[in-house]
């Protein structure tokens, strides 16, 4: 597993609030005072970010491309010559299919593409490396998925690629010498603005098509003051994304 890897989920949330919760414990004689802070800051970060009212406003912050209108799908093939769905992981060796699957954003991509593949007519290609290291790579998984699942062959796949600056520039890679330089990407509301910069920085011209936002009325108990486990998932994809809106334009 990538060095960087363990360091973002040790330094990004819940992981940082688990480090200071710990933190608390080792100081809770040594130094009191610190411990107490700790203490608060990782029980405090934690209560926060379960709360489904915390994801939607900070989705909402996110979330700034607007979703297609229906109305739009059809005509998508006069503004693009392409659709892209990026790659989310995928499953290990789940035991009622027999082979690793999608994971379930990607199964939320893959329905969204496989809609629009369908009304526009446009081809499709799958974009996702090795998750973990050793095949099949999320593209394969994705390509089988949309085949067997959704009705809908994929063209091309793009089997290198770990972080999103490389969907985009594997993909362009792919799809340039073709004279590919419009597409639909497919990507999750809150992830879409790092992947229309990321797709246009390699040279594309991008048709952004986000699904799965969050920032809508939560409709959870006391509007979303009640703690609820899945907030916390959620979260922590929130933060990784905001994190990454920044990092991406400091290092690319």
């Amino acid at each position: 597993m990538p060095v960087r890897y363990i360091l973002k989920q040790l330094l990004l949330p819940p992981g940082l609030f688990l480090l200071l919760l710990a933190l608390a414990w080792w100081l809770r004689r040594r130094r009191p005072r610190l411990a107490a802070v700790c203490f608060t800051l990782g029980f405090g970060g934690f209560w926060l970010i379960s709360l489904p009212l915390v994801v939607e406003w900070s989705a909402r912050a996110l979330e700034t491309v607007p979703a297609l209108e229906r109305g739009e799908w059809a005509g998508l093939a006069q503004r693009a010559d392409a659709i892209v769905v990026l790659g989310s992981g995928r499953e290990r060796g789940d035991s009622a299919w027999g082979s690793d699957q999608p994971t379930g954003i990607g199964l939320e991509r893959q329905r969204y593409a496989a809609r629009l593949a369908k009304a526009s007519g446009l081809p499709v290609l799958t974009s996702g490396g090795l998750h973990y290291g050793t095949p099949p790579s999320e593209a394969a998984v994705m390509a089988e998925s949309m085949r067997d699942d959704f009705g809908v062959t994929v063209r091309w796949l793009e089997e290198r690629s770990t972080t999103t600056w490389e969907n985009a520039q594997f993909s362009h890679e792919l799809l340039a010498p073709l004279g590919i330089k419009r597409v639909v990407v497919v990507t999750h509301a809150a992830h879409m603005p790092r992947a229309v910069w990321s797709f246009e920085q390699a040279g594309f011209s991008v048709v952004p098509a986000p699904v799965g936002f969050l920032g809508r009325d939560n409709a959870s108990p006391l509007g979303g003051w009640m703690p609820e486990f899945k907030a916390i998932w959620r979260s922590g994809q929130l933060i990784n994304e905001a994190v990454g809106q920044v990092g991406y334009r400091l290092f690319y």
